[in-house]
């Protein structure tokens, strides 16, 4: 069987290389949680983020003109349009060696290393994305206008396609046999062409927002960002907490950010020795052991998630009516399933650090390999942009260095997630039981970090 071999270990920490015991950092990390709580619930005692995000300091006039100039934003989607193409050089043109940057271009440098461009500049991948482009320069030059399709999207279809997308996404990247390879990756890439430029053929533009998979991530993590848009599309300066509070609840948001946290759990799990034993010996297929264990750790965090914001919003609902409310909380009585929606932001930053804990190592390492790999993408012995000899810098990525790095980054994710929680929180439920009604999502907090940690350090 040709193709390129796995990808480097997600990770370079383990058990050995932790400033403490696993067991006393489990427990330091759900004290710090507890604590984290406390102090929110003393001294946090009105909803402060801009959940409409109408806020943030205006950017100068110099920046903003150049960000929405048309010339820019054209040229960032030629941008996109050329990198497509070199991709598939290498990925048409190529040999299936581990010399073909293919899968550490889509595994790596897209899927990876989003997270931080999008964390640095908001939603990057609506800009630059390739199949978008084509289906505008299709319509311009069919004279129509790219935003109207055959037919008009269904108003409750929300984030659901993207979902969808998105757990084929991961799927591939963590399950498919022979994934590294050429020909499995243009199957995959071939399928989501077709349902990305099908779906805007027949919807218009606005498939994208709610279909690509890798528009949607990168629009989660870009919430995050320090620059955004304010509700009038005005660009500012922003709170990052600011801008993930602005996340508008939507069908299918609880979807994707399920499938986000769980997918990069199971490929924890996926690495830990007992797992491993596990698939070896069970007598079944490795794919079929592995999408169901994709599955059920989905399902898992799934059912964690929507157990504990169903209490909470009994618990925060359960107080007297006479009890002080915010503004607005009075006419959401009747409505607790729009509970694990008002809460889906609380969960992005806890799966943006599972994914620099997880992943931190393997963008260093193997994102470097792929940038010279791409030098030369038939492997004839070319080096069109000059880094074709360089060799992977590893100073960055020592054991106790990312040990520690996986350690900060996905308790800070919990922290800042109890915190949203508890804004959102204040914002829900009477002020009487705001405090009652966030001890399940506590428990749920306290529960992903044990989890997290205790999957991460598993070898």
């Amino acid at each position: 069987m040709s193709g390129a071999p796995a990808l480097l270990a997600h990770g370079v920490g383990g058990r050995q290389d932790l400033p403490i015991t696993l067991s006393e950092l489990v427990v330091a990390a759900a004290l710090t949680l507890v604590v984290t709580f406390v102090a929110l619930g003393l001294l946090w005692r009105e909803p402060r983020l801009d959940r409409d995000a109408a806020g943030g300091r205006p950017v100068p006039d110099r920046l903003a003109g150049l960000v929405d100039a048309p010339a820019f934003r054209w040229a960032l989607r030629g941008l996109g349009l050329l990198a497509a193409a070199w991709f598939c050089v290498g990925l048409f043109g190529g040999p299936d060696t581990p010399d073909n940057p293919t899968a550490g271009a889509l595994y790596v440098l897209l899927w990876v290393g989003l997270v931080p461009v999008s964390l640095l500049f908001g939603p990057v991948w609506r800009a630059v994305n390739p199949l978008r482009t084509v289906h505008l320069l299709v319509a311009l030059a069919a004279r129509r206008d790219p935003a109207r399709g055959v037919r008009k999207l269904p108003a409750g279809l929300g984030l659901w396609p993207a979902a969808l997308t998105l757990f084929g996404f991961v799927w591939l990247e963590l399950v498919a046999p022979d994934r590294a390879t050429l020909p499995v990756i243009t199957a995959w890439l071939a399928g989501y062409a077709v349902v990305m430029l099908g779906g805007a053929a027949l919807f218009g533009a606005g498939w994208f927002d709610r279909a690509d998979p890798f528009e949607v991530y990168s629009a989660l993590v870009g919430r995050l960002a320090p620059i955004g848009r304010a509700a009038d599309g005005v660009l500012v300066w922003r709170n990052p907490l600011d801008g993930i509070a602005g996340l508008r609840p939507r069908p299918g948001l609880v979807a994707v950010v399920i499938v986000l946290l769980g997918s990069t759990m199971f490929d924890s799990l996926s690495n830990a020795p007992a797992w491993l034993r596990f698939s070896q010996e069970n007598g079944l297929p490795p794919a079929v052991t592995g999408s169901a264990g994709l599955v059920g750790v989905i399902g898992v965090v799934a059912v964690a998630y929507l157990v504990a914001t169903g209490v909470a919003a009994r618990v925060g609902r359960a107080g007297p009516s006479n009890a002080a409310a915010p503004a607005g909380a009075a006419d959401r009585d009747a409505e607790s399933p729009s509970v694990p929606s008002e809460l889906a932001h609380s969960i992005v930053p806890i799966a943006v650090g599972y994914v620099v804990a997880h992943y931190y190592s393997l963008l260093i390492l193997e994102g470097q390999r792929t940038v010279a790999l791409l030098s030369d993408p038939r492997d004839t012995g070319a080096d069109w942009f000059g880094t074709a000899g360089w060799q992977p810098h590893t100073a960055l990525v020592t054991p106790s260095g990312v040990a520690n790095l996986q350690i900060t980054v996905i308790i800070v994710g919990h922290l800042l997630g109890t915190l949203l929680a508890h804004d959102r929180a204040l914002y829900l439920f009477p002020r009487a039981r705001a405090v009652a009604g966030q001890l399940p999502l506590l428990a749920l907090m306290v529960a992903y970090t044990v989890a997290g940690l205790l999957l991460l350090y598993a070898g």
